[in-house]
């Protein structure tokens, strides 16, 4: 069976590795597809696409949005196929990564006050930006931490200084964010939907809530799904009528996540990307201006 990656970051916004490394990374372990999924940018997928190219890899333009739906806050949608050199599209990522960038700064001045209280010097926004080389997500601001010696891992630095010293994000209305991957010609698809809610009622209500907005697929198969949470996944998107899609969430700094298998038992089968890339060519033959 030949298998995909739908849901990869680089580091054009919280991943570790350049798009041309992951496409590679791809390759070496026999995948099929990826996609290129940054948070607010779509300036990694050129490169991937030159890459994909070279090493016989289709790269799946893609983008992931933070949405937020009634007291639903930080969901993420997931956009493939998207039209990624639209510009009107472009205007909006470059105002969603400067607020990030405001987010990233804002972040580290908390945390050095923190460092100061506790009579430690403290971090340069600077070794942040060098260390993350394109947009500065919290998993760098972690890296650094660690290598000050400040924390042991990116998990006590998550727990000692990321949490605590947390800004809140900026969130699209989930129909904003549906309605701008569709005119882009994309399929919008809820990233990790087990996230939203551990309530299954509660999570079904929100899903179907989603689906009236135009959400047209959910990532049953993910790292942070138990079994019977896929299995109640797919039955959902069954009886939604939603395309299944999978992918790793890889950014490169776990220890124990993998291209392609994430946590080991990841298998995302190719016929679920073939699915999203038909309902893709098909509203682009219905909307033809969707792309340039």
């Amino acid at each position: 069976m030949k298998t995909v990656d739908l849901h990869v970051h680089s580091n054009h916004s919280d991943g570790l590795h350049p798009p041309a490394d992951l496409v590679r990374m791809a390759a070496q372990q026999g995948l099929a597809a990826i996609a290129i999924a940054d948070h607010d940018s779509v300036n990694g997928i050129d490169e991937a696409l030159a890459a994909g190219a070279r090493l016989g890899i289709e790269v799946v333009p893609a983008v992931e949005l933070s949405v937020e739906l009634g007291r639903h806050h930080d969901m993420h949608i997931l956009g493939y196929h998207i039209n990624h050199r639209d510009t009107n599209l472009a205007q909006m990522l470059a105002e969603f990564r400067t607020n990030r960038d405001n987010r990233g700064r804002a972040i580290v001045e908390k945390i050095n006050r923190r460092l100061v209280d506790g009579r430690r010097s403290p971090l340069s926004y600077d070794e942040v930006i060098d260390i993350a080389g394109g947009a500065v997500g919290r998993p760098h601001i972690g890296r650094v931490l660690v290598e000050r010696g400040y924390a042991r891992d990116m998990e006590d630095a998550f727990r000692r200084y990321l949490i605590p010293c947390n800004v809140p994000k900026r969130y699209l209305p989930a129909g904003e964010a549906i309605a701008e991957i569709r005119r882009t010609g994309g399929v919008a698809v809820l990233a990790h939907p087990i996230t939203v809610s551990d309530n299954r009622r509660e999570l079904r209500r929100v899903i179907t809530e989603l689906a009236a907005l135009g959400l047209d697929g959910l990532e049953v198969f993910n790292n942070m799904c138990y079994k019977d949470d896929m299995l109640f996944l797919e039955f959902l998107s069954g009886e939604l009528g939603l395309l299944m899609t999978g992918g790793s969430d890889f950014h490169g700094f776990e220890d124990d996540v993998e291209i392609g298998i994430g946590r080991g038992g990841l298998a995302v089968s190719h016929r679920l990307a073939e699915a999203v890339k038909n309902l893709a060519e098909s509203r682009r033959i219905t909307s033809p201006g969707s792309r340039p």
